[in-house]
């Protein structure tokens, strides 16, 4: 699908149901529950967990196991494969309606950007 396919107005909508439908709604909503912890100077280098084989500067924690990860992805992937297939009964906003104006994340636009770069000097050699 090429960029003027579709305008940007629609292209923000569907990022924020996307996202709202595929990601905030998955298994993150399970790994984000529960209790985070209090940080008095506001980066968090005075919290740690307590182990029985030392303790872990939050900073230097890792909040989510291998397993939990492959189980998130495997949650996300099946649901935007969902969306993909049925855009025309899931594009609709719910809480995302209140969220941020999406924006172009720089480096992923800097690879499609390249990408599309790319295509076009392979198909200018062709002819």
């Amino acid at each position: 699908m090429a960029a003027e396919d579709i305008s940007d107005a629609a292209a923000r909508r569907l990022a924020l149901a996307l996202v709202e439908n595929c990601v905030r709604n998955s298994q993150l909503e399970d790994l984000h529950a529960g209790t985070t912890p209090g940080t008095e100077v506001g980066d968090f280098s005075d919290v740690k967990v307590v182990t029985p084989f030392g303790d872990i500067p939050w900073n230097q924690l890792s909040r989510i196991s291998d397993a939990e990860m492959k189980a998130l992805m495997i949650d996300i992937v099946n649901k935007v494969y969902t969306f993909l297939t049925h855009l025309e009964d899931v594009v609709v906003l719910r809480d995302s309606a209140r969220w941020n104006r999406p924006e172009h994340d720089p480096a992923l636009l800097a690879f499609a950007n390249r990408r599309a770069a790319s295509r076009g000097a392979e198909g200018e050699r062709k002819d």
